[in-house]
């Protein structure tokens, strides 16, 4: 099976909103887009909406869930409207998920080599002996050492970075257009942490899949992605290339982002800068800014409803005050 690249984006997705039992939504008016071979970046605290985006674009919410969206593309698959014999068709061929923790992503009773071919013979794609040679194929290009061995083992037997790169294996073996990468690496060492995200970033520019790539580490967004989507209370707030974004930021969110990631002239202080309160139901709730009640440059004008505004080219935030303030300054207001 020969990669090619897609022309299409990877992911269209306009007005995404997503609610769960008739309660306020917590993902409300989301337009996004991944390029091929993009990395798309989405960053907030928990309880922002990013992994609830992450499984809305893959069909993997509960039956509680209510997603409304003016356009939801998967490739050039359009899923408004689409029931789960269409979702079947699109998860795993079109666009595949890399979830948090892959001990609970993999068969405990399948073999490791078992489980990557079966992608292929699920989707028709490949017979039983063409299918086990890819999954070994897929071993050695995700690094996997002793591939034929690996192959036969269960995932008890492996470590979680030689687990995940398994998941990484068998989210790829179809060749699709979009990776959703759920928190890929919060459960690894530094160390590991670094070879996952090169495997990811090596794949996406071999196959030309568009990743989007969910995450609260600031430094693995800032290392990884093309493009960056700050979160709040379910709305984006922030949107840019990730070294003007993180270095310049234009939302007091995303700069109390920023200033509460410890460095080496923090590491040691007891009052590391911090965001005071938490995400509430009353934050998505306003028609104002969400961020309001917990920012520390708050105006009136703050209460009446903000767009997303361009401040730089190809930068643009929700904020009032995003041109005239200096937000510089807010490690020492948050201190």
């Amino acid at each position: 099976m020969t990669a090619t690249i897609a022309t299409t984006d990877a992911l269209a997705v306009e007005d995404l909103t997503i609610s769960y039992g008739g309660g306020t939504p917590v993902v409300s008016g989301v337009d996004l887009r991944v390029g091929p071979g993009e990395i798309l970046g989405v960053i907030g605290e928990s309880g922002c909406g990013k992994s609830s985006i992450g499984f809305a674009v893959l069909g993997l919410l509960p039956a509680s869930a209510r997603v409304d969206a003016d356009r939801l593309d998967v490739g050039e698959h359009g899923m408004l409207g689409a029931d789960e014999s269409d979702w079947n068709q699109v998860r795993g061929r079109v666009a595949s998920m890399v979830f948090q923790e892959p001990m609970s992503a993999l068969n405990p009773c399948m073999r490791v080599g078992a489980q990557i071919a079966e992608v292929l013979l699920v989707h028709g794609l490949a017979d039983k002996k063409a299918a086990h040679a890819r999954a070994l194929d897929l071993l050695r290009l995700v690094q996997v050492p002793e591939p034929e061995l690996r192959a036969k083992q269960f995932p008890h037997q492996m470590s979680g970075g030689m687990r995940q790169r398994i998941v990484i294996a068998m989210a790829m073996a179809a060749n699709p257009q979009l990776l959703v990468a759920d928190e890929p690496t919060t459960a690894l060492d530094v160390t590991v942490q670094a070879q996952i995200l090169d495997l990811i970033d090596r794949m996406r520019r071999e196959t030309g899949a568009g990743v989007l790539l969910i995450s609260h580490d600031l430094g693995v967004i800032a290392q990884t992605c093309d493009r960056v989507v700050v979160m709040y209370a379910g709305e984006i707030v922030e949107e840019g290339v990730p070294t003007e974004v993180l270095a310049n930021p234009s939302h007091p969110y995303t700069a109390a982002l920023v200033a509460s990631i410890p460095t080496t002239s923090t590491a040691a202080r007891e009052d590391l800068p911090m965001i005071p309160g938490g995400v509430r139901d009353a934050d998505r709730e306003t028609s104002g800014c969400r961020f309001a009640a917990r920012c520390a440059f708050a105006v009136e004008a703050c209460a009446s409803p903000q767009a997303l505004v361009e401040v730089e080219p190809a930068h643009t935030a929700r904020c009032w005050r995003s041109v005239e303030l200096d937000l510089t300054a807010l490690s020492e207001v948050k201190a």
